[in-house]
């Protein structure tokens, strides 16, 4: 069964990576288009912070963390292979975002963002991003109802 979850990792962090391929090959550095009027456009920049561009510059504390952060989604997708698909699937997601914004940082020194909202001022991100962020809330949706299952008995 763990075969499928690192599929779906997989799977993500290739999406993630063609997508980055195809806006650097297609988008000149800092070129951007509308895809949804006021809503989406497509931004080719190069993040060298992580969220919100916190400590830029800083690759080889990300590289560290994200090791780090590697090895414990891998030992608690093992430990807890047969728990709720909440957490499973967090932890696929997190674990791909997590490796697709790696490979960047290893193999550029930054990672490559491309999408913007264009109705909110939001920093711009990546598929990457988006599977970190799923992930964390499948995580915390997990967190939520196993604490309600144990409050329930």
């Amino acid at each position: 069964m763990l075969i499928i979850y690192l599929l779906l990792s997989a799977g993500i962090i290739a999406l993630d990576q063609w997508f980055k391929w195809w806006i650097v090959s297609h988008y000149a550095f800092g070129d951007s288009q509308t895809i949804i009027p006021n809503v989406l456009s497509l931004t080719h920049i190069r993040n060298t912070g992580g969220a919100f561009s916190l400590f830029e510059g800083q690759q080889v504390f990300f590289i560290l963390i994200t090791v780090v952060a590697v090895v414990a989604v891998m030992y608690y997708l093992v430990k807890h292979l047969n728990e709720s698909k909440w957490l499973t699937l967090g932890l696929s997601f997190f674990l791909a975002g997590a490796i697709g914004n790696f490979i960047d940082r290893f193999r550029l020194g930054y990672v490559v963002d491309m999408f913007r909202l264009d109705f909110i001022n939001f920093p711009i991100f990546n598929i990457a991003d988006m599977s970190l962020v799923v992930g964390v809330i499948m995580i915390f949706i997990y967190i939520l109802l196993d604490e309600r299952d144990k409050k329930n008995g």
